[in-house]
This record gives structure tokens, C-alpha cells and sequence, in this order.
């Protein structure tokens, strides 16, 4: 159906090149390849598959935004963390909120505010500077979920 679906899209689009992987073939281009990548479109079983390989591979699921996304708007899109609502951590203040706060950008974007989620994009790329900063300098950061939403808050 997708690769079917693809083929009749991308005639109308002759500049986008398209390529089709199994989902297999797809996990190794993921570690192996990332930047082959653009947009990947699939089912919601492969997706979560994927989305999640994607987010470990790239400091952990608790990073990745994903939006499922209906673009003649006949129905609401939805915007998530890949990992979900985490039940199993609720209430211990132990969830890394950025990939809540990525897809908090996502929708704004998706709803036409590009400028406020490039300024949400920013917050959470100099907050992710500071960590990478810290890690290298063999202090890692110990913050509890509250804590790393104030630090993304207070750089908007």
C-alpha cells in the first residue's frame, strides 16, 4: 500500500527523489546512515519500531518528537514523544521532558507559528549544548524532570 501509494504521489513531484526500503533494510540504514534519511513514511507498528531505534541511537528515546500528521487536515494530527506517556515512570520525576517539548514545536509549527518553534527548537538545542558540555567535561547533568523543563522554559 505505502509503496504503491508513494509511486502515484511522486509523479506529481519529479524533483523529490524516493527511495523504498523494507523495514529490515531500514533499521541498518538508521545506524549506519541516518543522514540518508528525510522523512520516513510507514505504518504506525513499523514507525514506533523505527522512531524508537532512531531516538536510542541518538541519546535516548526520552529526546525523540514525532507527529503523525494529516496533511489535507481532515482529521487532527497528533504530536507525542515516541516513547509515549512512560506509565511506568509517572510520578518519580525521573522522565527527560524534551521530547514532550519537541512536539509541543512540531504541532506550533504544523499550526503555522514556525517563529515560536524555531524559538522552543533553539531552547532545547542550547539546553542539550549545556549537557553535552557537561558530559564532556565528566560532570554529567543530574536533573529531574521539572528541573530540565525549567532550564528549556527559562532560555524561550
Amino acid at each position: 500500500l505505502w509503496r504503491r501509494t508513494v509511486e502515484q504521489v511522486a509523479q506529481e513531484y519529479p524533483e523529490v527523489t524516493w527511495d523504498y526500503a523494507h523495514v529490515d533494510a531500514a533499521t541498518i540504514y538508521l545506524v549506519q546512515d541516518p543522514g540518508r534519511f528525510d522523512v520516513i513514511v510507514t505504518d504506525n507498528l513499523f514507525g514506533d519500531i523505527l522512531t524508537d531505534e532512531a531516538g536510542a541511537i541518538t541519546g535516548g528515546i526520552g529526546l525523540a518528537a514525532s507527529g503523525n500528521i494529516n496533511p489535507d487536515c481532515t482529521f487532527p494530527s497528533m504530536f507525542e514523544p515516541v516513547h509515549g506517556s512512560a506509565p511506568d515512570i509517572a510520578g518519580k520525576g525521573i522522565a527527560d521532558p524534551t521530547a514532550t517539548i519537541s512536539s509541543v514545536a512540531m504541532l506550533l509549527e504544523n499550526e503555522g507559528a514556525g517563529q515560536q518553534a524555531d524559538n522552543i527548537r533553539a531552547a532545547i538545542a542550547a539546553d542539550m549544548e549545556e549537557r553535552a558540555l557537561a558530559a564532556e567535561q565528566g560532570h554529567p547533568l543530574q536533573r529531574s524532570t521539572s528541573q530540565i523543563g525549567d532550564a528549556i522554559a527559562a532560555r524561550l
